[in-house]
């Protein structure tokens, strides 16, 4: 279907390329099939979300470095990484890497699919929580610069008074403020609305 997450398989053996798209087809998925970790970067402005399935040790650009690269430009694709050549340190690198999973050909086809789908769960749990950031700095927007710096006090842990007294305003006007944010924010509770504002960039919350 249309927006559902597609599968990056990357791999420099064509027959290893054709064997996992046809398993990953036949599972429902859909693929699209890069020769190298190069040529996917060079169209990876215009990618479809999803996530990676790529070998690691190809020419060029590794697996792993493409791993890098690919948190380097903040991209929401989870990666599972394959070799036919494993071993505990490297398998050590990229976990700490960050990878969903290390596979060691040959791999039983649970195993793929099953790393595939914590990778697609990965991806969703990131796209929800974009989708709630973008969500609460529109909100944000809406504050007026006063009620800006209540929620910065607030994210600080500081009581109504002492909020009062630093922003050199009455206790009651803190609370009407403070009310305020909680509206536009539309935050339930006070807890909730911290855990919004240490979402947002800039200075909210970081006082």
């Amino acid at each position: 279907m249309p927006g559902d997450p597609v599968i990056h398989l990357i791999d420099d053996d064509g027959e290893v390329r054709a064997a996992i798209a046809f398993l990953l087809t036949s599972h429902g998925f859909a693929v699209r099939i890069h020769q190298s970790a190069a040529s996917f970067l060079d169209s990876v402005a215009t990618a479809q979300p999803g996530c990676i399935v790529s070998d690691i040790r190809m020419p060029e650009i590794s697996g792993l470095e493409l791993l890098h690269r690919i948190k380097q430009l903040s991209l929401n694709l989870p990666m599972i990484l394959m070799t036919g050549q494993g071993d505990v340190p490297l398998a050590v690198d990229v976990m700490k890497a960050g990878a969903v999973d290390f596979l060691e050909k040959p791999f039983a086809d649970e195993a793929l699919i099953a790393a595939i789908g914590i990778a697609i769960g990965r991806f969703e749990t990131d796209m929800r929580r974009d989708e709630e950031a973008s969500l609460f700095r529109e909100r944000a927007a809406t504050l007026s610069a006063r009620e800006r710096d209540i929620l910065d006090h607030l994210v600080a842990g500081k009581p109504n008074k002492v909020i009062a007294y630093e922003l050199n305003i009455s206790a009651r006007t803190v609370e009407v403020h403070r009310a305020s944010v909680m509206t536009k924010m539309r935050a339930r509770n006070l807890p909730q609305l911290i855990q919004m504002a240490l979402q947002l960039p800039g200075p909210i919350g970081l006082k």
